[in-house]
């Protein structure tokens, strides 16, 4: 078994880890983590509007495009991605998906897993990643699941900032400084091509986020931020370290 520390990103879509997780990836793949993404669909349907303007889309064709996309950006943020191509609009996820991924999470035995909102309106494919990398969570921590192969702890789970923070019922609790991989995020932003259109939003929300860390801390430096909701309760033996 690999020393190497890991964390998973589940991602609805090909391109959600990137707006919303793409700091984070690439500030812990710099610290020498294994960064495992799993996209549950391509977003072939609901967020791939441009591509689906050009004359002679087809489906397959979309799905290629986006998987090119998130593969290219997942190697400028330093990480891996695997594809399970659910669908999207609606995403459905069978038992089989689900049991596979908790076990890539025995095999890849994440310190954090990173998701979407438990609550989005305005997308039901989200809160339904949510649901499915907990549940995969709780699989691979039940001792009855395929007893051959040793059970994960308890990784801490940080849901991402979704779209509109507000309508989610999502609070930043945890805010990261990305400040130092900036440049990273946003390279990963123009290769999603497909959404060209959020590039400069989610450049606003890291600049807020930056402006709300450096508030809340010493961090005078601190310019760009990523924040995210706890799922569980921190554990420590003091308050700051």
């Amino acid at each position: 078994m690999s020393d190497q520390k890991t964390a998973v990103v589940v991602s609805a879509h090909s391109a959600d880890f990137v707006w919303r997780a793409g700091g984070a990836i690439a500030l812990y793949a710099s610290r020498g983590y294994r960064m495992v993404v799993v996209c549950l669909s391509f977003g072939e349907r609901g967020e791939s509007a441009k591509l689906w303007k050009q004359s002679g889309m087809t489906l397959e064709k979309v799905k290629t495009d986006r998987n090119d996309e998130a593969q290219r950006a997942a190697d400028v943020l330093g990480a891996e991605v695997r594809f399970m191509d659910l669908g999207d609009y609606p995403l459905r996820v069978p038992d089989e998906a689900l049991f596979e991924l908790a076990n890539l999470y025995r095999e890849v035995r994440p310190e954090f897993i990173l998701t979407h909102s438990f609550k989005d309106p305005y997308n039901f494919d989200h809160p339904l990643a949510n649901h499915v990398a907990q549940e995969a969570r709780v699989i691979a921590q039940a001792h009855g699941h395929e007893p051959q192969i040793p059970v994960i702890g308890a990784p801490g789970v940080y849901l991402f900032e979704p779209h509109q923070p507000e309508q989610c019922e999502w609070k930043p609790q945890v805010i990261l400084d990305i400040t130092s991989v900036w440049e990273k995020k946003y390279a990963a932003f123009k290769i999603m091509a497909a959404q060209e259109h959020l590039w400069q939003y989610y450049e606003r929300v890291a600049l807020q986020r930056g402006a709300q860390g450096a508030r809340n801390s010493s961090r005078s430096g601190m310019k760009y931020g990523e924040a995210y909701q706890r799922v569980f309760p921190e554990v420590t033996e003091m308050f700051h370290e």
